[in-house]
Order: structure tokens, then sequence, then C-alpha cells
């Protein structure tokens, strides 16, 4: 009777209503329309005067480039680095763009050095895009889904700033959405994500408590198997150069500021914004990161829906980290799917749309306001999920233990 309920509820159609759906639909003509008056305008891509606009992928090609070069580990050297990102774009720009990528991340970038900056640009959200929108249908299984991806406002500071948002969300999108079903495909997809290990912090603790050890066991093996083909490749210096880049890195955005602490999305952001010391932010920050990976283990442990574990997940892999910018906030996108799926068990849908419109609104203030709304609205999300979720561990008759539900 339980797998007939469950089954009934994946394959029941997700419907938008006119009140809901008209929005969307303005939203996605409205993104369009901006990034063309951008474009336009020479804002976006390229500058009014034609020339390549300096923006956060000219690092991702010149790191490429350096890689094609046959200097792979140059690209951790931040003068050198500076050099060639001046090289790409005409001209000499103001600030840097540093590449701290683990050495495996240049397969791709130097697949897209390959390319002219500008078309390379283009390519790489056009490749991305694609995948974060197939997660996204992949997630609510119904073709409306496609409406929301695409009227999710966390996806329009990605795309302006030409960054790899869209390839996050997919990755965690992806791993939960193929956890139960295919966990060899879901471990190789969370193994993918440790091009951006801070957002992976959860991972593991989340996956050995749920006894997800095949998913476990592939995405330790994936991770190898990046770090061993880019060790071959590329050369032994180029990870020595990565390790010793690290804490320059830290320094300058953690400790420094020099992107500036309103555009970190996170508790430390917000403590350094408002003028906090660095040891008060660090501390603040893993009270509140130790506080939520609890949180969510707690939950895994339950028997909740997995749409609404999955959306802890991915929530928390946001809220935990202290390097967090607002181009991440499309992975956002991937918990509201999750609720948005879950929803359809109480049939209010509707109403959950209506719920996470805060959290949409937050983000599209971005654009008017400098301070971490991406992390207020990521706090949104979490609170909807602890409504749904925080019931569940007060009730006896749930036992603590993974879900085993097919």
């Amino acid at each position: 009777m339980a797998v007939t309920a469950d089954v009934a509820l994946r394959t029941r159609a997700f419907t938008l209503t006119r009140g809901i759906e008209l929005p969307c639909v303005a939203l996605s003509i409205g993104y369009l329309v901006f990034l063309a008056a951008c474009y336009v305008k020479g804002y976006w891509l390229v500058e009014p005067n034609g020339s390549v606009m300096a923006n956060d992928f000219v690092n991702v090609w010149a790191a490429g480039h350096q890689a094609l070069q046959g200097n792979a580990a140059a690209a951790y050297d931040p003068k050198i680095h500076k050099a060639i990102e001046d090289a790409v774009v005409g001209h000499h720009f103001e600030g840097e763009y540093p590449w701290n990528y683990p050495p495996f991340f240049l397969f791709v970038a130097g697949g897209l050095a390959l390319l002219p900056i500008l078309a390379a640009n283009a390519v790489w959200l056009l490749l991305t895009f694609p995948l974060y929108l197939a997660t996204m249908l992949g997630i609510i299984r119904e073709r409306a889904g496609l409406l929301f991806a695409c009227a999710f406002p966390g996806i329009l500071a990605n795309a302006t700033a030409v960054q790899n948002g869209f390839l996050t969300a997919a990755l965690i999108g992806g791993g939960l959405l193929w956890l139960e079903r295919r966990p060899l495909l879901a471990g190789l997809l969370i193994g993918c994500l440790t091009f951006k290990p801070h957002l992976g912090l959860l991972f593991p603790l989340v996956l050995i408590v749920g006894g997800h050890w095949r998913a476990v066991a592939t995405a330790t093996g994936t991770a190898l198997v990046l770090i061993g083909a880019s060790y071959l490749v590329f050369g032994a210096e180029t990870w020595v150069a990565f390790v010793h880049a690290l804490p320059a890195t830290s320094q300058a955005a953690l400790a420094e500021g020099r992107a500036d602490f309103a555009k970190l999305q996170s508790v430390y952001g917000l403590v350094r914004m408002l003028g906090g010391s660095e040891s008060l932010g660090w501390l603040l920050h893993g009270a509140f990161a130790a506080g939520v990976a609890v949180g969510i283990a707690a939950l895994w442990r339950t028997r909740a829906a997995f749409e609404l574990k999955a959306a802890g997940l991915a929530t928390g892999a946001l809220l935990t980290t202290p390097y967090l910018f607002m181009y991440d906030i499309a992975v956002l996108g991937v918990p509201m799917a999750f609720l948005v799926r879950a929803s359809l068990d109480s049939g209010d849908t509707g109403k959950e749309m209506a719920r996470l419109a805060p959290a949409c609104a937050l983000i599209l203030s971005f654009f008017a306001i400098k301070a971490p709304v991406g992390f207020a609205a990521a706090l949104v999300v979490a609170l909807l999920v602890a409504r749904r979720g925080w019931p569940l561990l007060f009730r006896s008759q749930l036992t603590a233990g993974p879900d085993l539900r097919p």
C-alpha cells in the first residue's frame, strides 16, 4: 500500500495556477530583456567600446590558456595570472580574478580556452544552463518545472557573471535526484562536485548517516580519478601550487575582504560586513554551521519523504560554507524544486510557491541592495524545510535510520 501511494505521488501532475504561471512567464521574459539590454549597453560580455568585458569567466579562460601552453602551475601565481587576464581583455583592469579551483578543473578551462574568449563565454552558458534545466525538470518531473526553473531569480546573477552556478546546481541537484534510484550515478556527480569542495561539506556526513555507501564509494573513487588524471596531465607542481595558493586565497577573500564582505552570502560575510572581527565571524559562522549540520543529519535519520531530505541537504550546503557568492545562489533553485515536489503530497503546491516568493524577492533585490540577501533567501528556504521536518523529529513512530523506501 505504501509503495502504491508513493508511486501515485511521484506520477501526479504538477500544474501551475494562472496566478503563479503569469509571474513566472513575466520573470523569464524580463531576464531575457535585461540580459539583452545589458549586452547592447556594454554591461554584459562586452564593454561599450566592443572589447571583452573583464568578468569572472576571464579567470577560467586565462587558466585554461596557461594549461594549454604547458604552464598550468602558473595559473596559481596571482601576478602571472593577472597579466594573462589583462592580455585577454586587451587592457589593464582594476582588481583581479584569482584561480583557486583544484587542478582537475583545468580540463574544463582548457577545453573552453580552445575557443575565442567571447565565444567561450557563450558556450559555457549554453552548455551549463541546459544541465541546470534538465536537473530541475528531473526533480519536478513535469514540463511546468521548466517554467519554474527559468523564473527562478538565482539564475540571473550567475548568467551576468558567466560563472559556474548552473553546473554546481546540476551536480548537487543531480546527485540528490539519482541518489535513491541510481546511487552510482549520484556518487559520480557528487564526486565531480569536488571542483567546489566548500559546497560539499555536508555530503559525506549525510550520505554516511543515510547509509548510502555505494554513493560514498563512487564519489570517493571519482574524486581520486580526477586528482590522479590531473596529476598525470598537469604535473605534481600544479597541485603543489594549488595547495600553496589556498592560504593566500583565504586571506584575500575572508580576512582582507578584497572581494567585498557584502558580497559574501554567509554568516561570516554578514558579521564582517557589519564591522565584526575575523575571529567573531569565524566563531558565529562555525556555531551556525554546526547547528545546521546537526539539524540536517537529524532530518536524514527520520523517515521523512526523500524530497524533504534533499531540500534540507541542498540548502544546508549553501548555509554551512563561509565562502559563498551570489552566483552560487543558483543552487537554491534545487531545494526549492524539491519543496515544490514535496508539496504535491499535501496538495498545497500553490501555497508552497507563495511561501517561496519572499526568497525569490530577496534574491532579486541583490541588484539594488548591497548586502547578503542571498543568505537571507537561503534562510527562508531552510525555515520552509524546518516547517515540514521539525514535527518528524518527535514522532515516536518514526524510528531513526535511513529511508528504505524504493
